[in-house]
């Protein structure tokens, strides 16, 4: 069955680097596109990233322009998200997810499969 693991959360301070992983299985990876989402606590899970299936699009939400970079390593069935300039703002669980819509997108009914998340912790 498919499977997506995501790793590498952890606690750091503010202004630090993160990089997030995302391991698929089950699926062929290079064709669908992936994304990254994140749920703060009492807060509505939101779009981060997204990455097309070669890796060479990439889009983001606002918050993150500038600070995060969504890519992918076909060949190792992997995906990542390196997260600079963290905030306190950032912290929240993070998932990955693939979706074969035709295009990039934020809309989460556009991904079907779902990794469990990742805990990111940024503290001022």
């Amino acid at each position: 069955q498919v499977q997506l693991v995501e790793s590498g959360g952890g606690l750091v301070q503010a202004g630090g680097s993160l990089r997030l992983s995302c391991a698929a299985s089950g699926l062929t990876f290079s064709t669908y596109k992936m994304g990254w989402f994140r749920q703060a606590p009492g807060k509505e899970r939101e779009f981060v990233a997204a990455v097309s299936d070669n890796g060479d699009n990439a889009y983001y939400a606002n918050s993150v322009k500038g600070r995060f970079t969504a890519s992918r390593d076909n060949a190792k069935n992997t995906g990542y998200l390196q997260m600079n300039g963290l905030k306190p703002e950032d912290t929240a669980v993070y998932s990955c997810a693939t979706s074969s819509y035709y295009t990039l997108t934020h809309l989460e009914k556009k991904y079907n499969y779902w990794g469990q998340g990742t805990q990111v912790t940024v503290s001022s």
